[in-house]
């Protein structure tokens, strides 16, 4: 709906955006406790399908689901300060480390919230009577210069709350974890600094459901909001968000989780797929397939192509803003699109004022070693091809 200023818009109050994953996003969010009663949803490859069929271990799956679903029903509200209301103190503990290199759970102990940064599993809500074993590993690695993983044995091996890249099986990425992202989502909004342009206030997401997986809500809260929650000063209309999360009981019947069962007795190993499948509610062109980063069927000659582009690269989406720019007369655009000549995509960028203020500020108080990719690598204008990063 259109804003109070000229050439700006703004969500309409009853419009919310929720956010959908089907497993536990990488980097910190993914750091969490693993009980000793649990039945693994990833069963190992190596494991037989006598073992799965086992008495004792569907006992064992019964019982955790039975605990989780009592603990997500009493956990739906996301502010740390309202769990003890939500759980009552039966459930609800803190649990420490055990003797044996495990964190055993003592029965009178009172729930608090994780540390936003320290060793991985030393403070949470898990059942009375139940032993932390170990936690879950995530492969995004810290970032180069900044604080490092312990790797000790056990529930050590992580140190939390650290920003981290992306997993990868090749050379180390420069992008950077879904946790990281999603945090800087929750404090700069998920519409990114071109649309900002066009907008009064940023477009938050309203809630953050993740499919049946190894998951934690006191992770998430920490890794998406925790981390953040200290920032202050930041320019009008951002701000951190109490968003709300959730968990679904649905599998995703193609993750790696599902997959893994089903082919635990074949040789070999689960490796993900290259492919992805964008689709969007337009005419134009509704989907969009892409291989390794190119659309589907490109070439090696192509690689660099108007053929081979993705519709979601920058280059595609920064063609679209600039039609959409080209469409208004100057004298209805926003003042930021008519104060002075702009021209490589990096300008348009740098352009939104507020929203790199926020940024700024962001990274001064949270995120300082947040990996940026040079600036020659957005210097490019209308249909240029799009550096290729090394």
């Amino acid at each position: 709906m259109p804003g109070t200023k000229t050439g700006m818009w703004k969500l309409k109050p009853d419009f919310h955006f929720v956010f959908f994953s089907s497993h536990t996003p990488c980097g910190d969010a993914s750091i969490i406790p693993m009980l000793e009663l649990e039945d693994q949803p990833c069963c190992p490859v190596s494991r037989s399908a006598d073992a799965i069929s086992d008495p004792m271990v569907l006992d064992n799956k019964r019982k955790c689901e039975e605990i989780s679903a009592h603990l997500i029903t009493k956990r739906m509200r996301t502010e740390p300060r309202d769990l003890p209301k939500e759980i009552p103190s039966d459930i609800a503990v803190h649990y420490s480390t055990g003797k044996e290199g495990s964190l055993q759970i003592p029965p009178d102990s009172s729930n608090s919230s994780p540390p936003a940064n320290g060793p991985a599993a030393t403070q949470g809500t898990v059942p009375v009577g139940v032993k932390v074993v170990d936690i879950y590993r995530t492969g995004a690695k810290c970032v180069p210069g900044g604080a490092r993983d312990a790797q000790k044995p056990g529930v050590e091996y992580h140190q939390v709350g650290l920003l981290r890249v992306k997993p990868g099986r090749g050379d180390r990425t420069c992008s950077m974890s879904c946790s990281d992202k999603l945090a800087r989502w929750n404090v700069l909004g998920c519409q990114g600094a071109l649309l900002m342009h066009f907008l009064e206030e940023p477009i938050y997401l309203a809630a953050l459901v993740v499919g049946k997986c190894p998951y934690s809500s006191e992770a998430m809260k920490r890794a998406v909001i925790g981390r953040c929650q200290h920032v202050s000063s930041l320019p009008r209309g951002f701000q951190v968000q109490e968003l709300k999360m959730l968990q679904s009981n649905l599998l995703f019947e193609h993750s790696r989780c599902a997959v893994q069962a089903k082919t635990a007795n074949c040789p070999g190993k689960v490796v993900p797929c290259g492919a992805a499948i964008g689709w969007s509610l337009v005419p134009e062109q509704p989907v969009d397939v892409s291989c390794n980063g190119f659309r589907q069927g490109a070439t090696k000659k192509s690689v660099g192509s108007l053929q081979a582009r993705s519709k979601v690269c920058k280059v595609e989406l920064f063609n679209m803003f600039l039609n959409l720019v080209s469409s208004i007369s100057e004298n209805k655009r926003p003042e930021s699109l008519r104060v002075k000549k702009l021209e490589t995509y990096w300008e348009y960028k740098e352009a939104a004022a507020g929203y790199q203020e926020a940024w700024k500020t962001l990274q001064k108080q949270a995120f300082g070693s947040w990996i940026r990719n040079s600036p020659d690598y957005q210097q490019f204008k209308r249909e240029d091809k799009i550096p290729q990063t090394q």
